[in-house]
């Protein structure tokens, strides 16, 4: 599983690059809105915290294919290792193909179908980013897409990866990682409630408690070898 946060917010990234096995992050338009600061700002402050060797996701914005290749180039002179995003418009699909040419790596988001997953694999995008919430939330099913989507790629042999994004609670990031996806991206709240678990918290308090009541306060393994 290759696990991404899904923020540009610097105090969560350098919390979950401390704590956890983060391979990158991803960003879209509205998560970029929230900080209020440039984008090359924002993007270069990120880049600094993850390191030169997580990924970074930023996405595009025009509306024709011609435009989205200059952003797309654009992006790539602020961080040369910058994967871009690219929805799975008709254009979207037309721009994948003239980005994938420039040797520039490519997520497809806004995916909500497995052919559009699988037009936009064959169009040269190594991600692919289906939204998993919002497909529960139209009483459809976010992890089965996601496992449709794993199995079109295994069947054709192509070199693409179900990067599911979208989620509101951790039983959605289980389905889709039991359904095979190979990467997710989370946002903050929702990846620190990955590892909760009440029993886990008591546990640990017990080995705590019987552990101070021989060997003391604050004593660790170090203290007592």
């Amino acid at each position: 599983m290759i696990y991404m946060l899904d923020t540009a917010n610097i105090e969560a990234i350098a919390k979950a690059v401390d704590l956890y096995p983060l391979a990158g992050v991803t960003t879209n338009p509205s998560i970029i809105a929230k900080e209020n600061r440039p984008l090359r700002e924002i993007l270069l402050d990120i880049r600094e915290v993850i390191g030169s060797e997580r990924m970074l996701h930023a996405q595009v914005m025009g509306k024709d294919a011609e435009v989205m290749l200059e952003e797309a180039k654009a992006l790539r002179e602020i961080d040369q290792d910058i994967i871009v995003k690219v929805p799975v418009t008709p254009q979207g699909l037309k721009a994948m193909k003239l980005i994938a040419a420039e040797g520039i790596r490519i997520t497809a988001t806004a995916i909500l179908t497995p052919q559009q997953a699988l037009m936009a694999a064959v169009a040269g995008a190594e991600f692919l980013a289906p939204y998993v919430n919002r497909l529960d939330n139209i009483c459809s099913n976010g992890a089965q897409v996601a496992s449709e989507m794993v199995h079109l790629i295994n069947t054709y042999q192509l070199d693409a990866k179900v990067l599911a994004a979208s989620f509101k609670n951790v039983q959605q990031v289980h389905e889709v990682a039991l359904a095979g996806a190979h990467s997710v991206t989370i946002a903050p709240d929702v990846f620190d409630q990955l590892l909760v678990h009440p029993l886990t918290e008591s546990g640990v308090a017990g080995f705590v408690s019987d552990w101070e009541a021989i060997y003391g306060h604050d004593k660790t393994v170090l203290d007592v070898i």
